[in-house]
């Protein structure tokens, strides 16, 4: 189950942060790119990559927020540890098994 959420992240935040890369670098040359002033002392290819896994983070933020609110009250709330091995303390759905 959670390979599967897995992919419904990662798969989507890929292709978007394609496109975003598409979209920055047809408008942006990373040779013209300033840091606090100085100019970045890496080469294109370094500027696309690091941009690339950039933009990768953050879509992946958002489709995880997104997966998250997806799930049911049931999957956020309920106990992994089977009822019978429970700690004492421990009453989290109790009436669910």
């Amino acid at each position: 189950m959670w390979s599967q959420r897995l992919m419904w992240i990662a798969w989507p935040a890929f292709l978007a942060a394609g496109v975003l890369e598409m979209l920055v670098f047809a408008m942006v040359d990373p040779q013209d790119l300033h840091w606090f002033g100085q100019p970045l002392a890496m080469s294109r290819g370094g500027v696309y990559t690091a941009a690339f896994f950039c933009f990768w983070t953050i879509t992946m933020v958002s489709s995880a927020l997104t997966t998250l609110l997806g799930m049911s009250p049931f999957e956020v709330n309920r106990c992994p540890v089977p009822a019978d091995q429970r700690p004492g303390d421990c009453h989290k759905n109790d009436d669910c098994r």
